[in-house]
């Protein structure tokens, strides 16, 4: 488990069109599952295109976002190290599962073959390895999901509703083997969600944004 990483938010403002969306101090220790709730509008996914990188050209921002002791905020997006989950898997579909594993590892890892078999055998999906994403039931999807994120060693990880879409009875299996995986692997995660079950499973703090 790696006990440096921490994420920390140092007075984040979001604003449009001069109106504060949200204003924001935070630290994300490892292991640990910040969880932001709020109504549609209310500026958590806004939170996380900024932190990601990706903020549209029509808000404007201040504040750090420091990573492990550096400011993220003028970095690209490829360089911030920050792995990213979403309401939809979003696999390639012109790979094979084996070929979305890879995908995101980093280039100075041996052994990736070994690795990506090993991967699957952590979440259940052994032999599956050439399999069609689109032949996958949207429970398996989203465990690829989470294993090519693992995969790609992100330092900290942004979670956008990924439990959202999944049938009811998958969803507390699959945030506790997410938040599980993020714990074991000792990163500091930020949650954005309107599903009060997400912020109890994730077990860490909360903050409540207002519209």
């Amino acid at each position: 488990m790696n006990d440096r990483h921490h994420l920390v938010l140092k007075d984040v403002r979001i604003a449009l069109d001069g109106v504060t969306l949200l204003e924001l101090d935070a630290e994300v220790g490892p292991g640990e599952v910040l969880t932001v709730m709020g109504p549609s509008g209310s500026g958590k996914s806004t939170l996380l295109a900024y932190l990601a990188g990706f903020l549209p050209p029509a808000f404007a921002a201040s504040g750090q976002a420091l990573l492990d002791g550096h400011d993220i905020t003028a970095l690209p997006a490829e360089r911030r190290g920050i792995g990213l989950l979403f309401q939809d898997p979003l696999l390639f579909p012109h790979l094979s599962v084996s070929g979305n594993l890879r995908f995101g590892m980093p280039r100075s890892i041996p052994d990736k073959p070994e690795r990506v078999e090993a991967a699957l055998a952590q979440i259940g999906l052994v032999g599956f390895g050439q399999r069609d994403p689109a032949t996958l039931s949207g429970g398996q999807k989203a465990r690829v999901a989470l294993m090519r994120l693992l995969l790609s060693e992100p330092c900290a990880v942004l979670l956008d509703e990924p439990f959202s879409k999944l049938d009811t009875h998958l969803r507390h299996e699959m945030r506790q083997l997410v938040f599980g995986r993020l714990r074991d692997a000792g990163l500091p995660s930020l949650l954005v969600t309107h599903d009060r079950e997400d912020a109890e499973d994730a077990g860490g703090r909360v903050i409540e944004l207002t519209h």
